[in-house]
Protein backbone atom coordinates (compact mmCIF):
# COMPACT_ATOMS: atom_id res chain seq x y z
CA UNK A 1 0.00 0.00 0.00
CA UNK A 2 1.30 3.54 -0.76
CA UNK A 3 0.59 7.02 -0.71
CA UNK A 4 2.25 9.39 -2.93
CA UNK A 5 1.51 12.32 -1.14
CA UNK A 6 3.07 11.50 2.55
CA UNK A 7 6.38 11.83 2.79
CA UNK A 8 8.39 11.02 5.21
CA UNK A 9 11.52 12.64 7.04
CA UNK A 10 13.87 11.82 9.99
CA UNK A 11 14.71 13.19 13.03
CA UNK A 12 17.86 11.52 15.29
CA UNK A 13 18.79 12.62 18.44
CA UNK A 14 21.94 10.63 18.70
CA UNK A 15 21.10 8.55 21.64
CA UNK A 16 23.10 7.03 24.19
CA UNK A 17 23.03 3.70 25.32
CA UNK A 18 24.51 1.77 28.76
CA UNK A 19 27.99 -0.04 28.06
CA UNK A 20 28.41 2.02 25.06
CA UNK A 21 30.70 5.33 24.44
CA UNK A 22 28.63 8.66 23.77
CA UNK A 23 30.86 8.83 20.78
CA UNK A 24 29.84 5.80 18.86
CA UNK A 25 26.14 7.52 19.44
CA UNK A 26 27.28 10.14 17.10
CA UNK A 27 28.50 8.25 14.69
CA UNK A 28 25.54 5.91 14.96
CA UNK A 29 23.99 9.30 13.29
CA UNK A 30 26.02 9.54 10.12
CA UNK A 31 25.68 5.97 9.35
CA UNK A 32 21.70 6.16 9.91
CA UNK A 33 21.93 9.21 7.79
CA UNK A 34 23.35 7.25 5.14
CA UNK A 35 20.94 4.17 5.73
CA UNK A 36 17.74 6.43 5.72
CA UNK A 37 19.09 8.54 2.02
CA UNK A 38 19.66 4.75 0.53
CA UNK A 39 15.51 4.17 1.51
CA UNK A 40 14.28 7.09 0.22
CA UNK A 41 13.70 9.37 2.84
CA UNK A 42 13.32 13.13 2.41
CA UNK A 43 15.38 15.06 5.45
CA UNK A 44 16.90 13.83 7.74
CA UNK A 45 17.29 16.23 11.22
CA UNK A 46 19.57 16.50 13.76
CA UNK A 47 18.91 17.70 17.17
CA UNK A 48 20.82 19.80 19.82
CA UNK A 49 20.93 18.60 23.50
CA UNK A 50 23.45 20.09 26.09
CA UNK A 51 24.60 18.42 29.24
CA UNK A 52 22.30 15.26 28.88
CA UNK A 53 23.07 11.50 29.30
CA UNK A 54 20.47 10.49 26.90
CA UNK A 55 21.08 12.93 23.93
CA UNK A 56 24.13 14.04 23.54
CA UNK A 57 24.20 15.70 19.98
CA UNK A 58 25.47 18.99 21.33
CA UNK A 59 26.98 20.04 18.01
CA UNK A 60 24.11 19.90 15.43
CA UNK A 61 26.24 22.31 12.51
CA UNK A 62 29.20 19.79 12.91
CA UNK A 63 27.08 16.67 12.43
CA UNK A 64 25.21 18.16 9.65
CA UNK A 65 28.39 18.84 7.67
CA UNK A 66 29.28 15.32 7.95
CA UNK A 67 25.91 13.39 6.98
CA UNK A 68 26.13 16.21 4.00
CA UNK A 69 29.58 14.47 3.15
CA UNK A 70 28.96 11.32 3.48
CA UNK A 71 25.68 11.71 1.15
CA UNK A 72 24.36 12.87 -2.10
CA UNK A 73 20.81 13.31 -2.37
CA UNK A 74 18.99 13.54 0.83
CA UNK A 75 17.97 16.93 2.62
CA UNK A 76 20.22 17.23 5.93
CA UNK A 77 19.43 19.72 8.44
CA UNK A 78 19.14 20.74 12.10
CA UNK A 79 15.94 20.46 14.09
CA UNK A 80 17.11 22.85 15.69
CA UNK A 81 19.85 25.42 16.34
CA UNK A 82 19.00 26.64 19.90
CA UNK A 83 19.21 29.96 18.60
CA UNK A 84 19.86 31.73 22.27
CA UNK A 85 23.01 29.90 22.76
CA UNK A 86 24.31 32.11 19.37
CA UNK A 87 25.10 34.93 17.44
CA UNK A 88 22.76 35.46 14.70
CA UNK A 89 25.18 36.37 12.15
CA UNK A 90 27.61 33.27 13.28
CA UNK A 91 24.74 30.89 12.50
CA UNK A 92 24.35 32.71 9.18
CA UNK A 93 28.37 31.86 8.38
CA UNK A 94 27.71 28.16 9.39
CA UNK A 95 25.13 27.67 7.11
CA UNK A 96 26.36 28.98 4.63
CA UNK A 97 29.11 27.36 4.67
CA UNK A 98 26.90 24.09 4.96
CA UNK A 99 25.25 25.17 1.77
CA UNK A 100 28.41 25.11 -0.29
CA UNK A 101 29.65 21.90 0.95
CA UNK A 102 25.92 20.23 -0.37
CA UNK A 103 24.08 22.73 -2.50
CA UNK A 104 20.47 22.70 -2.17
CA UNK A 105 20.27 20.41 0.36
CA UNK A 106 20.94 21.94 3.60
CA UNK A 107 17.74 22.83 6.07
CA UNK A 108 17.94 25.21 8.84
CA UNK A 109 15.79 24.78 11.86
CA UNK A 110 16.03 27.07 14.70
CA UNK A 111 14.21 26.66 18.01
CA UNK A 112 13.82 28.93 21.14
CA UNK A 113 14.32 26.26 23.76
CA UNK A 114 17.86 25.96 25.77
CA UNK A 115 17.47 21.92 25.18
CA UNK A 116 19.68 21.96 28.72
CA UNK A 117 18.98 22.71 32.29
CA UNK A 118 19.17 26.69 33.78
CA UNK A 119 22.85 26.42 34.67
CA UNK A 120 24.22 24.88 31.42
CA UNK A 121 22.28 27.21 29.60
CA UNK A 122 24.05 30.25 31.29
CA UNK A 123 27.73 28.75 30.84
CA UNK A 124 26.62 28.75 27.05
CA UNK A 125 25.56 31.89 26.67
CA UNK A 126 25.10 34.17 29.91
CA UNK A 127 22.79 36.35 27.78
CA UNK A 128 20.84 33.79 26.58
CA UNK A 129 17.77 34.83 27.97
CA UNK A 130 17.95 38.40 26.35
CA UNK A 131 18.13 36.36 22.98
CA UNK A 132 15.19 34.62 24.28
CA UNK A 133 13.18 37.70 23.52
CA UNK A 134 15.14 38.47 20.43
CA UNK A 135 14.23 35.28 19.00
CA UNK A 136 11.92 36.57 16.08
CA UNK A 137 14.13 39.58 15.21
CA UNK A 138 16.98 36.82 15.17
CA UNK A 139 15.47 34.81 12.97
CA UNK A 140 14.77 37.33 10.43
CA UNK A 141 18.20 38.34 10.92
CA UNK A 142 19.56 34.86 9.86
CA UNK A 143 16.56 34.40 7.07
CA UNK A 144 18.11 37.67 5.22
CA UNK A 145 22.01 36.54 5.79
CA UNK A 146 21.60 33.12 4.74
CA UNK A 147 19.31 34.58 1.42
CA UNK A 148 21.02 37.44 0.96
CA UNK A 149 17.84 39.44 1.32
CA UNK A 150 18.56 43.07 2.90
CA UNK A 151 18.27 43.47 7.07
CA UNK A 152 15.53 45.56 7.86
CA UNK A 153 15.90 49.18 7.46
CA UNK A 154 17.90 50.87 9.82
CA UNK A 155 19.55 47.63 10.93
CA UNK A 156 22.76 48.53 12.35
CA UNK A 157 24.68 45.64 10.50
CA UNK A 158 23.10 46.09 6.90
CA UNK A 159 26.33 47.02 5.76
CA UNK A 160 28.29 43.80 6.63
CA UNK A 161 29.00 41.10 4.28
CA UNK A 162 28.67 37.78 5.05
CA UNK A 163 30.58 34.73 3.39
CA UNK A 164 30.76 31.95 1.48
CA UNK A 165 28.39 34.02 -1.06
CA UNK A 166 25.90 30.93 -2.68
CA UNK A 167 23.76 30.71 -5.62
CA UNK A 168 21.78 28.63 -2.66
CA UNK A 169 20.10 29.05 0.53
CA UNK A 170 19.16 27.20 3.56
CA UNK A 171 15.34 26.08 3.90
CA UNK A 172 14.97 28.24 7.06
CA UNK A 173 12.45 26.57 9.49
CA UNK A 174 10.98 27.44 12.84
CA UNK A 175 10.88 24.74 15.73
CA UNK A 176 8.16 24.10 18.40
CA UNK A 177 6.28 22.47 20.57
CA UNK A 178 3.62 25.33 21.64
CA UNK A 179 2.00 28.36 19.73
CA UNK A 180 4.86 30.36 19.68
CA UNK A 181 6.87 28.99 16.94
CA UNK A 182 3.96 28.62 14.92
CA UNK A 183 3.29 32.44 15.32
CA UNK A 184 6.90 33.45 14.60
CA UNK A 185 6.72 31.00 11.54
CA UNK A 186 3.74 32.44 10.06
CA UNK A 187 4.85 36.11 10.81
CA UNK A 188 8.31 35.81 9.02
CA UNK A 189 6.27 33.78 6.32
CA UNK A 190 8.45 30.65 7.41
CA UNK A 191 7.29 26.77 6.86
CA UNK A 192 6.64 25.90 10.72
CA UNK A 193 7.85 21.77 12.29
CA UNK A 194 5.45 20.77 15.36
CA UNK A 195 7.30 18.56 17.90
CA UNK A 196 4.39 16.51 18.12
CA UNK A 197 6.00 13.90 20.36
CA UNK A 198 6.63 16.44 22.59
CA UNK A 199 3.14 17.89 22.67
CA UNK A 200 1.13 15.80 20.63
CA UNK A 201 -2.42 17.66 21.37
CA UNK A 202 -1.18 20.90 20.82
CA UNK A 203 0.15 20.14 17.33
CA UNK A 204 -3.36 20.37 15.41
CA UNK A 205 -3.94 23.68 16.76
CA UNK A 206 -0.11 25.26 16.45
CA UNK A 207 -0.56 24.45 12.56
CA UNK A 208 -4.24 25.97 12.06
CA UNK A 209 -2.58 29.01 13.83
CA UNK A 210 0.36 29.17 11.40
CA UNK A 211 -1.75 28.43 8.38
CA UNK A 212 -4.65 31.21 10.13
CA UNK A 213 -1.64 33.68 10.97
CA UNK A 214 0.30 33.40 7.69
CA UNK A 215 1.82 35.61 5.57
CA UNK A 216 3.09 34.68 2.32
CA UNK A 217 6.96 35.22 1.62
CA UNK A 218 8.73 35.27 -1.77
CA UNK A 219 10.16 31.93 -1.23
CA UNK A 220 7.59 30.36 0.62
CA UNK A 221 4.42 32.04 -1.16
CA UNK A 222 2.02 29.45 0.89
CA UNK A 223 1.85 27.95 4.48
CA UNK A 224 4.12 24.39 5.14
CA UNK A 225 4.22 22.69 7.88
CA UNK A 226 5.05 19.65 9.52
CA UNK A 227 5.25 17.42 12.33
CA UNK A 228 7.53 15.41 13.96
CA UNK A 229 6.06 12.22 15.92
CA UNK A 230 8.23 9.40 17.82
CA UNK A 231 7.41 5.78 15.56
CA UNK A 232 9.05 2.12 16.30
CA UNK A 233 7.56 -0.24 13.79
CA UNK A 234 9.02 -4.13 13.93
CA UNK A 235 7.96 -7.24 12.02
CA UNK A 236 5.74 -8.05 14.60
CA UNK A 237 3.83 -5.82 16.97
CA UNK A 238 4.71 -8.35 19.57
CA UNK A 239 8.51 -7.75 18.78
CA UNK A 240 8.25 -3.70 18.56
CA UNK A 241 6.36 -3.37 21.85
CA UNK A 242 9.48 -5.59 23.32
CA UNK A 243 12.06 -2.75 21.38
CA UNK A 244 9.32 -0.13 22.83
CA UNK A 245 10.62 -0.62 26.57
CA UNK A 246 13.60 1.10 26.08
CA UNK A 247 11.89 3.89 25.10
CA UNK A 248 9.63 3.60 28.02
CA UNK A 249 11.74 3.30 30.67
CA UNK A 250 13.12 6.64 28.98
CA UNK A 251 9.99 8.81 29.23
CA UNK A 252 9.60 7.17 32.96
CA UNK A 253 12.41 8.35 33.54
CA UNK A 254 12.30 11.63 32.21
CA UNK A 255 9.01 12.20 34.25
CA UNK A 256 11.06 12.18 37.13
CA UNK A 257 14.11 14.59 36.00
CA UNK A 258 16.49 12.00 35.45
CA UNK A 259 18.75 11.93 31.91
CA UNK A 260 20.40 8.46 31.84
CA UNK A 261 21.65 6.42 28.62
CA UNK A 262 19.31 3.76 27.46
CA UNK A 263 18.95 0.63 28.55
CA UNK A 264 18.60 -2.41 26.75
CA UNK A 265 14.95 -3.88 26.24
CA UNK A 266 14.90 -6.98 28.32
CA UNK A 267 16.64 -4.66 31.24
CA UNK A 268 14.40 -1.83 30.46
CA UNK A 269 11.33 -3.99 31.04
CA UNK A 270 12.20 -5.80 34.14
CA UNK A 271 13.07 -2.37 35.89
CA UNK A 272 9.52 -1.15 35.41
CA UNK A 273 8.00 -1.30 38.87
CA UNK A 274 4.14 -1.51 39.65
CA UNK A 275 3.82 1.84 40.95
CA UNK A 276 4.71 2.32 37.32
CA UNK A 277 2.94 0.35 35.42
CA UNK A 278 -0.25 2.20 34.69
CA UNK A 279 2.12 5.25 33.61
CA UNK A 280 3.81 2.86 31.30
CA UNK A 281 0.84 0.80 29.88
CA UNK A 282 -0.11 4.72 29.21
CA UNK A 283 3.03 5.80 26.99
CA UNK A 284 2.49 2.53 25.38
CA UNK A 285 -1.15 2.79 24.40
CA UNK A 286 -0.35 6.10 22.98
CA UNK A 287 2.88 4.77 20.79
CA UNK A 288 2.96 4.87 17.36
CA UNK A 289 4.23 1.15 17.37
CA UNK A 290 3.66 -2.37 15.76
CA UNK A 291 4.34 -3.59 12.99
CA UNK A 292 4.72 -1.74 9.34
CA UNK A 293 0.82 -1.74 8.45
CA UNK A 294 -0.19 -0.52 12.13
CA UNK A 295 2.39 2.12 12.49
CA UNK A 296 1.59 3.31 8.91
CA UNK A 297 -1.98 3.11 9.12
CA UNK A 298 -1.28 5.70 12.03
CA UNK A 299 0.84 7.89 10.69
CA UNK A 300 -1.91 8.25 7.73
CA UNK A 301 -4.20 9.12 10.18
CA UNK A 302 -2.57 11.74 11.85
CA UNK A 303 -0.63 13.71 9.00
CA UNK A 304 -4.89 13.64 7.53
CA UNK A 305 -6.06 14.99 10.67
CA UNK A 306 -3.05 17.54 10.66
CA UNK A 307 -3.22 18.51 7.34
CA UNK A 308 0.23 18.12 6.46
CA UNK A 309 2.10 16.40 3.48
CA UNK A 310 5.00 15.05 5.69
CA UNK A 311 5.58 13.75 8.52
CA UNK A 312 9.15 13.87 10.53
CA UNK A 313 10.09 10.49 12.20
CA UNK A 314 11.99 9.74 15.86
CA UNK A 315 13.21 6.63 17.00
CA UNK A 316 14.22 5.37 19.94
CA UNK A 317 15.92 2.05 20.45
CA UNK A 318 19.04 0.39 21.92
CA UNK A 319 19.81 -1.83 19.23
CA UNK A 320 20.95 0.37 15.95
CA UNK A 321 19.95 -2.65 13.93
CA UNK A 322 16.57 -2.04 15.25
CA UNK A 323 16.33 1.45 14.32
CA UNK A 324 17.51 0.62 10.79
CA UNK A 325 15.08 -2.02 10.93
CA UNK A 326 12.16 0.17 12.02
CA UNK A 327 12.82 2.51 9.01
CA UNK A 328 13.12 -0.30 6.53
CA UNK A 329 9.56 -1.10 7.59
CA UNK A 330 8.05 2.46 7.05
CA UNK A 331 9.64 3.11 3.80
CA UNK A 332 7.93 -0.23 2.64
CA UNK A 333 4.72 0.84 3.83
CA UNK A 334 5.08 4.19 0.85
CA UNK A 335 5.95 4.28 -2.18
CA UNK A 336 9.97 3.93 -2.19
CA UNK A 337 11.66 6.74 -3.54
CA UNK A 338 9.32 9.41 -2.87
CA UNK A 339 8.67 9.32 1.13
Amino acid sequence: MSDPKLRLSVLDQSPAMQGIGEDVAIRQTIEMAKHCEALGYSRFWVSEHHGSRTIVGSAPEILVAAIAASTSRIRVGTAGVLLPHYAPLKVAEQFRVLESIAPGRIDLGLGRAPGTEGRMAHALNPHGDEAVERFPANVRDIVAWTSGAPLAEGHPFSALRVSPQTPHAPEVWVLGSSDYGAQVAAFLGLPFCHAAFINERGCADAIELHRKLYRPSERWPKPVATACVFALAADTSDKARRIMATRVRSRLNRDIGVRVPLLPPDEALASITPAEQRRADAIMAEAICGDGPACARKLRDLAGKWGVEEMVILTHAYHIEDRKRSFEILAREFKPGEI
